[in-house]
């Protein structure tokens, strides 16, 4: 431990503190940037010298600068960033790097003599030396507060600890303080980037899309929400159910459309209603049920199915249980951690039970679409709140029709099923932090399906898979109104009108989340399309080939062995020592569990995966264990170990992406018919200015492009493994051929 301020001579006076930091190690800069505040957003309270830590090979570094909690965010100040000249510049203009909003965080551990405490409101008697910050989007944050001021220190502490745990009321989310204060927002454009389906003429317009228009129509009879504040104003029913039916049990129990099928099934969700003990009542449900059923059940002609979501999917305390065991896996505080779990990551990832519920999930979505594929059925998803029916209707929805792989389509999809149709938002990301009983990552939980179909079908979405990883931060944004309201009418009745008591205030103005412009400029939001997206209608008649992303570590369960090669390390394909004990122990429960396939649909499964893929037809994911896969961009975006130089499917996309550039910009070139030689040096010019580019990582574009991966601190069985053979820290990046594109 070296004292700081101990100056050369005889003999140094007794330093005032004792630093666990080497002087070398503290940057400090004169001048500390000023925080930047959203109309609306205030300063609450703030603490100078506080050090953001980092640990390394078993040193302690840090950076000097402010921590500031406002009713926003809590943000550091310092000029970490501005110091790296190679890291890529993908900016958000709402939230820095160093910026957490204060419905981000998850969990605030206080450090007593290097013991962890978790830090509650009202719970913190002695105020700790350091606090660590587990965010939802998997970042960990380590401020160091021994050379704070004490009273500062209890003010930082205390309001950080209050305004992310306490529960507050829905009206003091900073999402209105923010639309009271912003210049007045007219959403000029957003029909464009999604149909919101507020209006009879969108779902007319979707009834056409889809040819349903001659089976369902559209109802406004909630149009003032009197019937169920669950539905929206307006939806769609078939064209037979009664007006009486639809308000007998406010809106439960009926069929409700979401879909059409080209040969005329239909996919529809419905309510469950809701359970009773009286035998007059019991009697009356069975007489509406059977009276409804007829409106879609007329065989032969037209038959249904109904599915309860509840008897073949997981509960909601089962979600949000595998959730939170399987964020355990990425938040990594040091570099020691990340090594030291990499022995037991199989155990770990199997025993959360995450990727088997997106498993399931896509399972139930491949029979559903084989039900209205194949055998023309409608379908009737029913559940009792409208959570499990939005995951599965959204993903037949992208499986069946190709409008909804593309920008517009799916992010009118989310609107549809997902905002209009009442997901409760605000308790399930338990926003209020009120009660932890209706939390569950159910949205979370589609995002995550949807990337297992984006990562095995990169071609056939416009999107990518940094727009979903995008997506996925911006639930924790308080400056959008799609994700912090539980239904249209808990938004447009309660408090569409301003402040009650001000009856001469105008009417709240809220973003859409779907104007990307508002977070990213046009630089950042071209990494949000995809390259690689088949525009045409064609089937593609290449066969196709099954991408896998190569990282330093298995992200998803191994269950086969792939093919001989020459490699080694890492990367190579046999299974080394560690695995193949894993596989010995587990791969017989795994092959009978995880991929199994109901017979029910095997055959419909099977068949379609031994055709050529028509990227703008029908898509069914592979379920079978090893192509269930981790997120990586998403979870492991922050672990600098995690990273591989120069790889994965995100930095390849980028280089097509460039490549693609430049080729237009020669291309208008010539058609300027300039001269020959002119168009040689050109020509010279880009692919030198492609050469110097900067190198991209597997996580890219968040992750900093200076880090690279390093011996642990901690040995583990994998990484010795890894010393007998090559140092892959020192190995020149692979070369991808993109003529297999």
């Amino acid at each position: 431990m070296l004292g700081l301020g101990a100056a050369g001579g005889a003999k140094p006076a007794k330093p005032s503190f004792v630093s666990y930091l080497a002087p070398e190690e503290i940057q400090i800069k004169e001048k500390e940037p000023n925080i930047h505040l959203l109309p609306g957003e205030l300063v609450l309270c703030e603490a100078s010298m506080v050090l953001k830590c980092m640990q390394d090979e078993g040193s302690l570094r840090g950076v000097y600068g402010r921590l500031v909690c406002t009713n926003f965010k809590i943000s550091f100040l310092c000029d970490e960033s501005a110091t790296d000249d190679n890291e890529f510049d993908f900016k958000n203009k709402i939230i820095g790097e160093n910026d957490i909003t204060l419905h981000c965080v998850d969990q605030i551990y206080g450090v007593y003599d290097e013991k962890r405490k978790c830090l509650l409101t009202g719970q913190v008697k002695k105020y700790p030396e350091k606090i660590i910050i587990l965010c939802k989007d998997f970042r960990v944050f380590h401020f160091c507060l021994r050379y704070t001021k004490e009273e500062e220190v209890k003010r930082i502490v205390s309001g950080i600890i209050h305004h992310t745990q306490s529960p507050i009321l829905h009206k003091r989310l900073f999402l209105f303080s923010y639309a009271a204060s912003a210049p007045h927002y007219i959403a000029i454009g957003i029909k464009k980037q999604a149909v919101m389906f507020d209006t009879l003429e969108d779902w007319r317009l979707e009834l056409d899309r889809t040819k349903g228009n001659i089976k369902y129509k559209v109802v406004s009879s909630n149009a003032s929400y009197g019937l169920c504040e669950k539905l929206p104003p307006y939806f769609v029913v078939p064209v037979s159910l009664m007006e009486e039916d639809i308000s007998e049990f406010q809106g439960k129990g009926i069929p409700i459309w979401c879909w059409s099928c080209h040969n005329g099934s239909a996919l529809l969700k419905m309510a469950a209603l809701p359970k009773e003990q009286d035998e007059s009542m019991l009697q009356r449900h069975k007489t509406f049920s059977e009276r409804i059923d007829k409106t879609v059940h007329r065989p032969p002609y037209e038959l249904s199915r109904t599915e309860e979501l509840a008897n073949s999917l997981p509960s909601l305390p089962e979600i949000q249980m595998a959730y939170g065991r399987f964020k355990q896996l990425f938040w990594m505080e040091n570099r020691a951690d990340f090594w030291d779990s990499d022995v037991k990551w199989f155990s770990l990832l199997e025993n959360s039970n995450w990727l088997e519920i997106i498993r399931q999930c896509l399972t139930k979505a491949i029979e559903v679409a084989e039900y209205l594929e194949t055998e023309s059925t409608n379908v009737i998803l029913k559940e009792s709140a409208s959570d499990l029916c939005c995951v599965i209707a959204g993903l037949v929805q992208m499986m069946m029709d190709p409008y909804y792989r593309t920008k517009l389509g799916f992010q009118s999809l989310v609107q549809k099923e997902w905002v209009m149709g009442g997901h409760a938002f605000l308790d399930r990301c338990n926003h209020l932090r009120q009660t932890d009983k209706e939390e569950a990552p159910v949205f979370l939980l589609f995002l995550d399906c949807v990337w297992q179909l984006v990562q095995q079908y990169p071609v056939a979405f416009q999107f990518t898979e940094t727009y979903l990883t995008v997506l996925s931060d911006s639930l924790y944004l308080p400056i959008f109104s799609t994700f912090f309201f539980n239904s249209p009418c808990h938004k447009d009745i309660q408090y569409m009108c301003g402040d009650n008591t001000d009856k001469q205030s105008p009417p709240l103005s809220f973003h859409s989340v779907w104007d990307w412009s508002v977070q990213f400029d046009a630089k950042v939001q071209a990494l949000l399309k995809n390259p690689l997206y088949v525009e045409k209608s064609k089937q593609d008649k290449t066969i196709r080939r099954t991408m896998r992303s190569k990282h330093q570590r298995q992200l998803s369960l191994p269950l086969t062995q792939a093919k001989a090669s020459p490699k080694k390390g890492f990367f190579r394909d046999e299974p080394g020592p560690f695995i193949k004990n894993f596989l010995s122990k587990r791969i017989s429960k795994l092959m009978s569990s995880s991929d199994e396939v109901p017979n029910s649909c095997r055959e419909f499964y099977d068949s379609w995966h031994c055709k050529p893929v028509d990227f703008h037809g029908l898509l069914l994911p592979h379920v079978e264990g090893p192509l269930i896969q981790i997120w990586a961009q998403r979870c492991l975006r922050w672990i600098p170990d995690a990273q591989i130089l120069g790889g994965g499917l995100v930095a390849m996309v980028s280089r097509v992406m460039e490549t693609i550039e430049e080729v237009e910009s020669l291309r208008r070139k010539l058609e300027e018919k300039q001269a020959t030689s002119s168009s040689i040096t050109k020509e010279t010019e880009v692919m030198a200015m492609l050469r110097k580019s900067a190198r991209f990582s597997s996580l890219y574009p968040f992750a900093l492009l200076s880090r690279i991966s390093v011996k642990p601190v901690i040995p583990t069985s994998t990484w010795r493994g890894l010393e007998e053979e090559d140092d892959l820290v020192k190995r020149d990046d692979e070369f991808i051929d993109l003529g297999n594109i």
